[in-house]
Formats: C-alpha cells, structure tokens, sequence
C-alpha cells in the first residue's frame, strides 16, 4: 500500500532526475508533477514517493543524480551495503535507462560518493555520466545567487552559513542554507573535459542519453471542453443560436432589422471560428453565479461588443444601443480565443469556481501560476536588507529610482541618459524611451555615482542589477481559471 503523506510527521526528502525520453515520459513526468502537488503538497515542496515512481516509470530515464539524492545519502547515512540495496531497487526499474551520474564540485562527501558509485557501476555494468549541478548560469554569480537565497528564507548574508547537506538539526540550528562553493554554475564543454579528465568516457555517454529522446510535438492547439447540450439539438451551434435568439427577444422586445443581421453575423462568425462552445461555457457559469447571488459585473473589455453574449446573459450592456464593435472582440481574420472578462464579487468568486469544478471534475479544472519578479526598486530593497544596510539608507538609495512601471533597474545604470549621450544609434536614451525630466535625470546620476563607488552601497547596486528580474515567489493567478476537455493532470 501506498505510504500516506502526513505533514504532521517529518519525513526525509530527497532529490531525484527523470528524464522524459518519448510522449509517454512526458506524460507520466507531468503525472508525477502533478500528484506531487496534488497529493505530496505541504510545508514548501511538493513530493512523490517510490510506489509512484514505480507505477510511472515508463517512458522515463533516471540517474543516480546528486548528492542530496537517495542512493548518495543512503551511502552516506548508512553505508555501502545499504546503498548498494538502494542502487538495485532503481536498476532494477529503469534497467537501461538508469546512469551513474557523477558530480565534482570539491565537495569531500561527494568524492566519497562517487568511488562507491564507480563500484556498483562496474558491478552491475550500468554507465557513467558526468554532470554539474548549475544553480546560475556564471562562476561570478556564487554571491548574487546566495543573496537571492537569503532573500527566498528571509535570512542575512552575516548569518553563520550551514554549507553542506546536513539535515541534522543540531548541526544546523541557527544557521542559514548556503551552498558549499563558487562550482555550481554552467560549466562549459572545455570546463566539464578537465574536471573529468581521467573519465573521458563520463562525458561521451551524455550523448547516448540526448540519442534516446525522441523530439515531442507538443501542440498548442485550443482545447476547449465540452459542453453538453440537450438532447433535442444536433449541435453546440445550434444550440447556442436557440438561446441567443430566445435572449434576443427577451432583451429588445422588438426585433429590428439592424438587431437581427448583427446577431445573425456574430453567429455566423462564432460557428465559423468554433467557439460555440466557449459561450455556452461561460454563460453557464454566469447564469449560475446570478441563480444563487452571485454579483456579477454587467461586462468589461471588448467582449461587451457582442450582441450573442449580451443575448444570452454573459454582459448586461447593449453593443448595438451604443455602437460597439463586434470585431475588436471577435474577428474572423485573427485565428484568436475570445477574451470575456468577468468581475464576481470576492465571496461569490470562490462559488462558481466550485459549481465549474463540480460540473467539469475537478482534474480538468486548476488555477494558473503567477511569478513575481524582482523588479527595480524591490530588487535593491531585498539586497539592501540581506547585506544589513540600515533602512534609511535602503529608502534612500530606492528614491532614486524613478517612479515609471516597469522600469528597468539596468537601464538606469547602464542606458544613455540623453540623446547626445548614445554610442549606437539604435539606442534608446532614458530621456527619450522613459521620458525622464531633470529631477529623474539627476537622480539617475547620483544613483551613477553610487554605483561607480566601492563602498556598501555600489555593491548592493551591482548585486541587485544581477538579481533584477529574478522570480521572488509565486502565486495563484487572481482570475484565470482553466477549464480542460480531459484530465490535467
């Protein structure tokens, strides 16, 4: 049976690679993605157990993977034996398609490691690959990506850092995650050659893993799921014209010439594109949320141009009473989604996302991800705060920021100021593309000044022009919600 898992309980965590080598690794990789969110979701990670592993693992390759991975730690928690017990219960699941993976970032655990890993390789005539565990793209990047871990675990650069992978807790109270090194960066062909010199053949064998994966053909196409009509229509068109035409009398009492060749061309249009079925979708869920209270908006953005949505009940706003165009929503010469925004009170929200779960299950029904990014501002404020610059001082170096939306930290220190100032005529100067007047101006050149120095300050500048840009967290999208003509997960 299937361990339960109980966030209550501490339970060890570890690290592991698959690899999806054709169309069915891909979809078991998504599977387990998603169970492990599903079903393994708690503190801040999501998790997957063995048993899953197992039952997915076709289509899939695995290595040995780092050190902070299950065979490594048994190894080193518990000894050869124990590890090498590991080690077959994986080999004899993935067969061909599991690696010894080797790593070398001067680490004395991982070099432990990779000696018994080289044994049960030979032993079991399983190949070796070699890799490089790449957290930032440059070696220069060791101390800005260490900042943007502070940042992530609310710590401070001066705390004492744990650097290893001890998940003892004596060991490491009090003390902050870091990693153990400058080498956990993007290693070049040239860079990974010399650190495997003895071990030529380490490097080659990454080939044959590239030589198994077929080329996946993941479509974009619009999926839309089904809307179920009563039996009495062949159709969701026709359906979908025997509820407008209902709404349209119902709405203008008196059908004029002009009310009927709109609906009847935005009809027209809909079943041309396909999209009967994403109005009866919405208007669905809207005539719900009115049934049991819900305040809706009467309709915003360009879906307020539609005669069929303002018939059925999507909008309440006539766009033929006020001359609103059918085309900027829908237009037959964009092969584009129709966009309908609608605004549900806070309280009722969360009822017509459960009524759309109810209807369509809940594995074809999730909210889409958001990432927030570190932008100008943020970016030298959350650097400022780890590398303990005092707050006044944080406030002031921030002011100097220009106050634009979605301004760039780089272009500020990086861009020309004014028009004489350009070097390449492409070049857009800070006086042209972010229309910065003579206040800006001068701020931007303090905030130049700073940044030239060698003081606190100029390094919190540098770190945080790297850093800018960089996601900070995640959240639930405040609005979107998909709906899928299958299971999502």
């Amino acid at each position: 049976t299937r361990k339960n898992f109980n966030k209550e309980e501490r339970d060890p965590r570890h690290h592991q690679i698959l690899l999806a080598k054709n169309d069915q690794g891909y979809k078991n990789l998504v599977k387990l993605t998603s169970l492990g969110y599903i079903e393994g979701m708690y503190s801040k990670y999501p998790r997957i157990d063995k048993q899953l592993i197992h039952k997915y693992h076709e289509g899939l390759i695995a290595t040995t993977c780092c050190l902070g991975a299950l065979v490594p730690q048994t190894i080193l928690k518990h000894g050869e034996e124990e590890g090498e017990n590991e080690f077959k219960w994986w080999l004899n699941i993935f067969q061909e398609d599991y690696y010894v993976e080797l790593q070398r970032h001067g680490m004395p655990e991982q070099d432990k490691v990779n000696v018994i890993l080289l044994k049960f390789a030979k032993k079991y005539n399983v190949k070796v690959i070699a890799s490089n565990d790449s957290h930032y793209v440059d070696q220069k990047d060791f101390n800005a990506h260490d900042i943007l871990l502070c940042i992530n675990t609310g710590e401070k650069q001066s705390t004492e850092a744990m650097r290893g992978f001890s998940d003892d807790d004596v060991s490491s109270k009090n003390k902050r995650f870091a990693f153990p090194n400058d080498q956990f960066f993007l290693k070049t062909t040239a860079q990974m050659s010399e650190v495997f010199k003895d071990l030529p053949e380490a490097i080659d064998n990454t080939n044959e893993i590239v030589g198994k994966i077929d080329l996946l053909d993941l479509k974009k196409d619009i999926l839309l799921p089904h809307f179920v009509v009563p039996s009495n229509f062949k159709s969701q068109d026709e359906y979908l014209a025997s509820i407008t035409w209902a709404g349209a009398r119902e709405r203008y009492k008196i059908l004029t010439p002009e009310a009927e060749e709109r609906i009847q061309f935005e009809l027209s249009v809909i079943e041309k594109m396909g999209f009967a079925g994403y109005f009866l979708i919405v208007g669905d869920f809207i005539k719900h949320g009115r049934e049991i209270g819900v305040f809706i908006g009467p309709g915003r953005g360009s879906a307020a141009g539609s005669a069929v949505a303002y018939c059925i009940g999507i909008t309440n706003i006539d766009p033929i009473k006020y001359n609103l165009l059918f085309e900027r929503f829908l237009n037959p010469e964009r092969k584009s989604m129709p966009d309908i925004d609608t605004d549900f009170d806070d309280d009722g929200r969360q009822k017509v996302i459960d009524y759309v779960v109810q209807k369509y299950g809940k594995n074809q029904v999730a909210q889409i991800i958001t990432y927030g990014t570190m932008a100008a501002k943020s970016s030298i404020a959350d650097v400022a705060r780890v590398m303990d610059l005092p707050l006044p001082e944080s406030r002031a170096l921030t002011k100097l920021i220009p106050e634009r939306p979605g301004i760039s930290l780089k272009r500020m220190l990086q861009a020309p100021i004014t028009d004489k100032d350009k070097k390449d005529p492409k070049d857009k100067s800070l006086e042209d593309k972010e229309q910065l007047g003579a206040e800006d101006i001068e701020n931007v050149k303090k905030l130049r000044e700073i940044y030239n120095g060698n003081d606190l300050n100029s390094k919190i500048l540098h770190e945080a022009e790297i850093l800018e840009g960089s996601v900070r967290n995640t959240g639930i999208h405040a609005s979107a919600i998909i709906i899928a003509p299958r299971d999502l997960t």
